[in-house]
């Protein structure tokens, strides 16, 4: 079985920008010809960036390697308009040490999973950091987009404002798609200013009672950014005026906590994560109501997201069988299972759609792109 650690290196913010951050440069055309190619000779095509995350999702066969990260740079930014347009091939360590540069950044939190990891592949994936459910997820932040389409034409959805977006949101259906719609070439992101404050506390408290008070917590205008569970003690982060933060951290009381719990958290390297580095444990992820039932699964668990996102590692020798008993556990409780960790027989991870879902999304694929060329079966066997 290939290791998530083979795929997934140790992240660590990159000190110095690449070459030529700012202008970069423009391979769109090169791509598109690839495109047009693939499609007259009716092949299929591998989106590839970085790589840091290909492990989420099922292996591509058979397929020619597009590769976007020849195609980089920051195309436009104005840090007064909170607008920033990159190019899909850009470094994510580039692009958010250029925000912080003037206060800001991606408020989504995204992870990297290495140093490579491109902004394509962070809008490919879809995933958020655990600040996600007090400032939104990555689609809530994307304008706009340029995409390459089975037909190797570059075109443009949305813009760089949010009064842009109207009617059907072609540019959001881009996040999470795992590249199975088209090529993205360059996306356009709100950005938001960094806090002037912040504070890391750890409570000890039981799990059922860390989400009774993050409900309540959760009817107040309190600057919480970050909570998470451990199994022994609740971690929480505040973010926000300095007023706010320091009066709030006097009310919830707590140890004060390293920082850098969060950036573990998000790029997945707590102790709890390091069970899968090997063949011992596999580990799943499951997005559920934040008050829900945690499912009667055998497995040691993790709570981010005020509850509502539930890592589960069960040992790999009870795994083999238990696939679809977890996904149906996850539905039961009112949401859906993803594993992490690769399967070695090439099913899919992610949970099957309802039916009526399912033939929109085979609706949507069928129009965007025809022939099927982009990332064949990275999300379902049958797409």
């Amino acid at each position: 079985m290939t290791h998530l650690q083979d795929q997934r290196p140790e992240y660590t913010p990159p000190n110095e920008p690449g070459p030529d951050t700012l202008a970069g440069r423009d391979d769109s055309e090169a791509l598109c010809e690839q495109v047009a190619r693939a499609q007259a000779e009716r092949a299929t095509l591998r989106i590839v960036g970085g790589n840091t995350k290909a492990f989420y999702g099922r292996r591509v066969e058979t397929a020619q390697a597009l590769s976007t990260t020849g195609h980089h740079g920051i195309v436009h930014y104005d840090p007064v308009e909170l607008v920033a347009t990159v190019r899909a091939g850009t470094r994510l360590g580039d692009l958010e040490r250029a925000l912080a540069d003037n206060g800001q950044r991606l408020a989504f939190e995204p992870p990297h999973f290495g140093d490579d990891a491109t902004v394509g592949g962070m809008v490919a994936a879809g995933l958020s950091g655990p600040r996600r459910p007090w400032t939104g997820a990555v689609r809530d932040f994307v304008l706009g987009v340029r995409l390459i389409t089975f037909e190797g034409k570059q075109l443009r959805f949305g813009g760089e404002v949010m009064k842009n977006v109207a009617g059907y949101d072609l540019s959001r259906l881009m996040v999470g798609a795992q590249g199975t719609l088209g090529v993205l070439t360059e996306v356009s992101f709100k950005v938001l200013p960094i806090p002037h404050a912040h504070a890391c506390l750890r409570l000890e408290l039981p799990l059922t009672e860390a989400l009774e008070r993050l409900t309540a917590w959760g009817r107040e205008p309190m600057p919480i950014t970050g909570a998470a569970h451990d199994g022994e003690a609740l971690h929480l982060r505040l973010e926000g005026g300095e007023g706010s933060v320091s009066a709030t951290r006097q009310r919830l009381g707590g140890e004060t906590e390293d920082p850098r719990f969060w950036s573990q958290l998000r790029e997945l390297q707590l102790p709890f994560f390091g069970v899968f580095d090997n063949d011992a444990h596999v580990l799943w992820r499951l997005s559920l109501p934040a008050l829900a039932r945690t499912p009667a699964l055998d497995g040691d668990w993790l709570v981010d997201w005020a509850g509502a996102q539930r890592w589960l590692r069960v040992p790999a020798e009870h795994s083999g069988g238990d696939d679809t008993a977890i996904k149906e556990a996850a539905i039961a409780a009112g949401g859906h299972a993803t594993r992490f960790t690769p399967n070695a027989n090439g099913a899919s991870p992610f949970t099957p759609l309802p039916p009526v879902l399912a033939k929109y999304h085979r609706q949507l694929k069928q129009r965007l792109d025809p022939q099927a060329i982009f990332n064949p079966g990275r999300l379902y066997a049958e797409w």
